[in-house]
């Protein structure tokens, strides 16, 4: 059992991992998510979901683990449920919540920041209209628009570049323990 988050080893036998490593792993990949403009205590709660051999936590498991308030617990799911990085779902024939990750994390996630590059490039683009194509500023909302809808072609093309390569590699299954 681990006494950080009441949980067992995915084959039941205790002991089988540092939580002293794992906790820094958490509080390392954390730091690098907020130098990299998440919300800090978003980019721990997502970085010990991450961590997490079912990558599903309730409150009280991440409050324990990450010894954090359950009121920050709300505030960094909220945050991680709004950019679709987690999702919510209820315990059967329970009142608590668990937070879980989406199946395929970062695809998931820059799928979605597809659709924010689309309202960002149409915005410019009628920025553009407003301060005219031919004054500084207008060409300079152009140039971003253009940056915009170049990143969205290759973005997809990446992604489905991305699910081919994923066929090709020997990766143990991310829901759940390889099998032997």
């Amino acid at each position: 059992m681990d006494r950080a988050t009441g949980k067992r080893d995915t084959d039941g036998t205790p002991g089988k991992r540092d939580a002293e490593a794992v906790s820094r792993f958490v509080e390392r990949f954390a730091s690098e998510l907020t130098e990299a403009g998440m919300q800090r205590m978003a980019s721990r709660v997502f970085a010990a979901l991450l961590a997490d051999d079912d990558a599903s936590m309730t409150s009280a498991e991440l409050s324990l683990a990450l010894q954090i308030s359950p009121a920050a617990v709300s505030g960094a799911v909220n945050y991680l449920t709004q950019v679709s990085m987690v999702g919510r779902e209820r315990e059967p024939g329970s009142r608590r919540d668990r937070y879980r990750l989406h199946n395929e994390i970062w695809y998931t996630t820059f799928t979605s920041r597809d659709r924010v590059l689309t309202r960002w490039e149409q915005t410019l683009k009628d920025g553009v209209g407003a301060l005219g194509e031919h004054t500084p500023a207008g060409a300079r909302l152009a140039e971003t628009a253009a940056f915009f809808e170049f990143m969205q072609g290759e973005l997809a093309a990446m992604m489905d570049r991305w699910r081919e390569h994923r066929k090709t590699l020997d990766l143990p299954a991310a829901d759940g323990p390889a099998s032997a």
